[in-house]
């Protein structure tokens, strides 16, 4: 392996962890929408409080799987055909969701209603089957010879893979709920903060359950057994802060320590993954490996050095825009015609 292979693999996972993180809170205030708003006013100043940035967020996902493509065509390949349809899911939950901003704008009545649905249901597909694909994909999945993946309903869909899917979902709606605290005023602050001090109890448990089925459904404690300890204790401890600063109405810190949470929980697949891309469960010779999958050292090489001349811009904008839109979003009014 490569100092660049390395690199690559590092990069990727960084370019995942922020796109949790920035856009993990979008998913987030989208399903409270339905489960955290009472009334459109409350809906309307939740969407405001992502209106600016929840499509700019977006792009470091696709961002990640361009840089899968050109820097790891194998793992792309094997990873966008053998998961074609819940990557399938996850791109009609982004459509919806995306549309539903524009269309809710402009409707009334019922159909301003059927676009708050598309916004919810959208943000709890995406998050949630982001979980079902990485863990499934830890867990192992059956890869021949060829890198192709011959994969049954079980394979994707069990145990581990769902729990994996909900602590996911349960993480983004956390990380929305303290950022709706951070950027918000009147009631719903007040109501987000009540909900994460009681789903952070929930959570303690679920991370719980997902920790043990980590230890005895891959083997990430028997190859890595300091880092996944680690990362493990990493989390939990993010997640103590997180919830200690909500209840003192930290609201910045809690939502920096709920985001911090996403970013070590990429942190913990990937690490445990290393130095591989894909499992496969049906021979240990016919896994995907870094030094194998990747493309030329001259495509690499091309790649850093276009990466790291593009980055600071990119940096500098992203901080620039949440930096205009930093004030607190506030009930908006709403007239009797309206």
């Amino acid at each position: 392996m490569t100092a660049l292979q390395f690199l690559w693999f590092i990069l990727i996972g960084v370019l995942f962890a922020g796109f949790f993180f920035l856009d993990g809170f979008d998913y987030g205030v989208g399903m409270a929408t339905k489960t955290l708003a009472q009334n459109d006013a409350e809906r309307t100043q939740l969407i405001r409080t992502i209106g600016p940035v929840w499509d700019g967020n977006e792009v470091w996902l696709i961002t990640a799987g361009g840089a899968m493509f050109a820097s790891f065509p194998y793992w792309y390949a094997s990873l966008f055909s053998g998961y074609y349809l819940i990557l399938l899911i996850i791109l009609l939950g982004l459509i919806i969701r995306g549309v539903s901003f524009e269309f809710r704008h402009h409707a009334e009545g019922a159909k301003k209603r059927t676009w708050d649905w598309t916004l919810a249901i959208g943000s709890f597909i995406v998050p949630f089957f982001f979980g079902i694909l990485f863990i499934s994909m830890v867990q192992g999945m059956p890869i021949d010879a060829n890198g192709n993946m011959h994969a049954g309903f079980f394979d994707y869909i069990n145990v581990f893979s769902v729990v994996g899917g909900v602590a996911l979902t349960l993480l983004v709606y956390l990380h929305g709920l303290n950022y709706i605290a951070l950027k918000t005023e009147g009631a719903i602050r007040d109501r987000a903060k009540n909900y994460a001090q009681f789903l952070y109890w929930v959570l303690y448990v679920g991370l719980v359950v997902f920790a043990l089925l980590l230890i005895f459904q891959t083997d990430f404690l028997r190859v890595h057994p300091i880092s996944t300890l680690a990362i493990l204790v990493v989390i939990v401890l993010l997640t103590v802060l997180a919830h200690v600063s909500v209840f003192k109405g930290k609201e910045i810190n809690s939502f920096i320590y709920s985001g911090l949470t996403l970013v070590a929980l990429v942190a913990l697949l990937f690490s445990g993954l290393f130095p591989h891309l894909m499992i496969s469960s049906i021979s240990a010779k016919y896994n995907l490996v870094i030094s194998t999958a990747s493309s030329t050292p001259y495509t690499l090489k091309i790649m850093t050095i276009a990466t790291f001349c593009l980055l600071p811009f990119v940096l500098a904008y992203t901080i620039w825009a949440y930096y205009i839109f930093r004030r607190r979003i506030k009930m908006p009014t709403i007239t009797e015609g309206e």
